[in-house]
């Protein structure tokens, strides 16, 4: 059964206040901001920002390094070359490649965030005020345990992924840190009960990895 927490309500700003350096927002629409209210199915409107450079077309090679290296970052130039059948100076140029086209943004350790303390999770939606995503989102990426930030369509316009300690640690996140941010108009959190990493393996079919 779905556990819907707090919901909370304040009137937004007399006018949006200024926003963050403009970084790379996929989802930004073009168009000159509005000075309308947000309303439900409204999304934040962005101004428009420079276009981000296109990567190089990857092949199937490319796309079974990913593969690999989504499963094991750990990996090493032999192991990878050796499971995709070419050099060890081919495989290495290629990954070379992936970091530097921002394809392969970084390598890290999937964590189970209950064995390493952290033993809530949620997904908390968020009403914000019209133009405020960048500002909104420098102050989500500073909250600890927040893990995922999405910008998205609908009832609400920001997505946001969290792993505390405990419920306690959760809703003092939730009522003091993130409702106290002036851009939020509104929270709602969905306690996560279970989570599965579908991340590649082995075992699964590569069109579905």
């Amino acid at each position: 059964m779905a556990d819907r927490g707090e919901e909370s309500r304040r009137a937004a700003p007399a006018a949006a206040p200024p926003t963050a350096p403009a970084v790379t927002s996929p989802t930004a629409p073009a168009s000159a901001p509005s000075t309308a209210s947000p309303g439900p199915g409204t999304g934040p409107v962005q101004a428009a920002e420079p276009p981000i450079p296109s990567a190089r077309p990857l092949d199937a090679i490319d796309r079974d390094i990913l593969r690999i290296l989504q499963t094991d970052g750990r990996a090493s130039i032999r192991s990878v070359a050796e499971r995709v059948h070419v050099s060890r100076a081919n495989a290495y140029a290629r990954i070379n490649r992936l970091v530097e086209d921002g394809v392969i943004r970084g390598f890290g350790a999937r964590v189970d965030h209950e064995r390493a303390g952290q033993g809530a999770s949620a997904y908390i939606t968020l009403k914000i005020v019209q133009n405020s995503w960048r500002t909104v989102r420098e102050q989500l990426q500073a909250l600890p345990g927040a893990t995922h930030i999405a910008l998205v369509s609908g009832d609400f316009d920001v997505l946001l992924l969290v792993h505390t300690p405990d419920n306690r640690a959760l809703r003092e996140l939730v009522l003091t840190r993130i409702q106290s941010i002036p851009e939020v108009l509104s929270t709602r959190t969905l306690l996560v009960f279970e989570e599965t990493d579908l991340g590649p393996c082995p075992d699964r079919p590569a069109e579905l990895a």
